[in-house]
């Protein structure tokens, strides 16, 4: 493993909270990180501190901002700041309407692309150099991409959209064991073979 990334530290899944946005394509964020700690036996904490909810995954900490989307910056920041967690070691997953529905693309830096919950955070940080796991949501039938990410999924797209949180879930993992790069060279052209 000669990778001169950072190791990731911690994941941070976007979406909103409560029922009314549970299993919409803007909550995919969410739908990973509670794979993962699934996955890992792991428990979801509240904190009123963060204004997020947390599990521990081995060395790696999940999070879920409570916060709602346009404002994930502020609890991560805070995470970030106490556990002494650099920009480079934060994985954050977001659904991205540019990308076709499951398509990943996993990149080590770059700006917001329109997503206001990558836009917060960004600027929380005051970098770019933050790594991001994009996943495909498809792109708004209409003008109208407000309701379209706050829609849940066409039943004729879920069987996709279950796979996708799978291969996303996977990614994360290669890229917590194996690094970022090795992580995008295999995930980023997986799909385009």
């Amino acid at each position: 493993m000669e990778e001169k990334t950072p190791q990731i530290r911690l994941i941070a899944g976007l979406g909103n909270p409560g029922r009314e946005y549970e299993q919409t394509r803007h909550n995919v964020g969410f739908l990973v990180v509670d794979r993962l700690a699934a996955q890992f036996g792991s428990a979801w904490e509240k904190s009123s501190k963060w204004g997020a909810i947390s599990a521990k995954c081995g060395e790696v900490i999940l999070v879920k901002p409570m916060t709602y989307m346009n404002r994930s910056g502020e609890p991560l920041g805070a995470i970030g700041q106490f556990y002494k967690i650099e920009p480079p070691e934060i994985l954050i997953v977001l659904d991205d309407l540019a990308l076709p529905l499951g398509r990943l693309r996993l990149r080590a830096r770059g700006g917001a692309g329109g997503h206001n919950g990558l836009e917060s955070i960004l600027a929380r940080f005051g970098t770019e150099e933050i790594p991001r796991l994009r996943i495909g949501i498809g792109a708004a039938p209409r003008d109208d991409s407000v309701d379209y990410v706050l829609n849940r999924f066409f039943d004729e797209e879920k069987a996709l959209v279950a796979s996708t949180i799978d291969r996303a879930t996977e990614a994360v993992k290669w890229a917590i064991d194996k690094g970022l790069v090795s992580a995008m060279n295999n995930f980023n052209q997986a799909e385009e073979s």
